[in-house]
């Protein structure tokens, strides 16, 4: 009895209480109807059609007053909502010759009126017809869930998710294929290239699948819907289900070291290491005194030749102050036309070129830990230690597209105005139209020939 009980108390606390009492309330009002539907049918075989035909309207205001208010709102609430899903079909090349082998026999059959190819005729057709209800039914009742990774860089191999869910309370699914869904007119989707396979969905639970994903080329991959096939039981026909399931996948430019940046970063070492001052061990350069300065900075033969305090600068050895900056701005850059989406972008290999250097300066920034701020037409970080803005600034290498050249020039022109940190100033656009402001406090990357400054 306590067993009873503790089960009942178990059910009640799972159970949707309101459906519950609306499924009992129209069980009731159902039986009541049935009840004085056999009243009516009793009373009209005596004669009594009044009373027969009083009781036969009210069956029929219960059953309709049953249909109206209790039974969507009972459907609303049903797991059995995936009834309604709309199903595509084809017939696959097996099913066309299953249906040929079916003409025959229906031809034997109609000319022999042979009562065993009858028989076997019957049979072949409700093959088909279960064979249809039992691919449905493994439709039915599964959603789809995709995660990608948080970062993903262009050509590195990223492993994804890929997760069906089976809603349905009692039958499992069999034979799944989940693959990406094309639109007419529109580009292929790299996102999910190709089809990810389930052979079994227990009921009433998710199945994860791992799937390596390489993406070519940075930016923003979509893709809006994708669809779950079947051909289970016979593949005789294959189904298929759409689902809107918009993702989308920003893609880093790649930081895989390359032979253009190999031989940028030896100069680039170089260069910094001579602009900026700090406390290391190789002279920078002699200047005046100031009453800041330490008594140990003091040059004294200098100053026994000048007859006035002269102090040492030294190299910086600990943290860079770096300003990382993307000129976007391309001779080749034409302003966007109005495209369908299946027209192919023009890819500009150039300013490609430059957007790949500047992501991997970046990041060897960011692997040495040091302070650096990002600029861009468009994008301006402030200065803080790389591993916080890094992500930041990757998401704009991603998406950034070269621009016409600016005949103002005011990226450069505010460049100039902040000698104080040291700039690497990566461009597409050809040498020479930098002021010597820039070029005193800079290095500059040109696209034109591997090292450059």
């Amino acid at each position: 009895m306590a067993l009873i009980r503790s089960t009942l108390a178990q059910f009640l606390a799972k159970a949707d209480l309101p459906a519950v009492r609306a499924f009992f309330l129209s069980l009731t009002a159902l039986s009541g109807a049935l009840l004085l539907a056999l009243y009516s049918s009793a009373a009209a075989e005596l004669g009594q059609l009044v009373l027969a035909s009083t009781s036969a309207l009210a069956a029929l205001a219960i059953a309709g007053w049953v249909a109206v208010t209790l039974v969507p709102a009972l459907a609303r609430r049903t797991p059995l909502r995936w009834i309604g899903y709309k199903i595509e079909y084809r017939i696959s090349r097996e099913g066309w010759i299953y249906f040929g082998g079916l003409l025959l026999v229906a031809l034997a059959a109609l000319n022999t009126g042979n009562n065993l190819l009858f028989l076997i005729l019957a049979s072949l057709i409700a093959l088909i017809l279960m064979s249809g209800i039992l691919s449905s039914i493994s439709l039915s009742g599964v959603e789809m869930r995709l995660v990608l990774p948080e970062h993903i860089f262009a050509g590195q191999q990223v492993r994804a998710v890929v997760e069906l869910e089976n809603q349905k309370l009692t039958l499992p699914s069999f034979s799944l294929r989940v693959e990406a869904l094309q639109e007419k007119g529109a580009a292929a989707s790299a996102i999910l290239e190709k089809p990810v396979y389930f052979p079994y969905l227990p009921k009433r639970e998710s199945l994860p699948q791992s799937v390596p994903m390489t993406f070519q080329r940075r930016g923003v991959y979509r893709q809006d819907a994708f669809r779950i096939v079947t051909r289970f039981p016979f593949g005789f026909l294959q189904k298929s289900r759409r689902l809107e399931l918009k993702t989308e996948a920003l893609v880093y430019p790649s930081v895989e070291v390359t032979a253009e940046y190999m031989a940028v970063l030896p100069v680039l070492q170089g260069a910094l290491e001579s602009i900026t001052r700090g406390r290391g061990q190789d002279l920078y350069a002699l200047r005046d005194y100031v009453h800041t300065d330490s008594a140990r900075l003091v040059h004294w033969k200098a100053t026994a030749r000048s007859g006035s305090l002269i102090v040492r600068e030294f190299t910086r050895e600990e943290e860079s102050r770096i300003l990382l900056v993307l000129d976007p701005h391309s001779a080749a850059a034409e302003k966007p036309a109005a495209n369908s989406p299946s027209t192919p972008i023009q890819i500009d290999e150039r300013f490609e070129r430059a957007v790949a250097l500047c992501a991997n300066i970046a990041w060897h920034f960011y692997q040495a830990n040091a302070l650096l701020q990002f600029r861009c037409v468009g994008m301006d970080t402030p200065l803080a230690p790389a591993e916080r803005n890094i992500f930041e600034i990757l998401g704009h290498l991603a998406v950034v597209q070269p621009l016409p050249v600016d005949p103002e020039q005011k990226l450069i022109a505010e460049l100039a105005s902040c000698p104080e940190l040291f700039k690497i100033i990566v461009t597409s656009q050809p040498r020479g139209f930098f002021p010597h402001a820039v070029w005193s406090s800079s290095y500059i990357v040109f696209l034109d020939d591997p090292v450059s400054g």
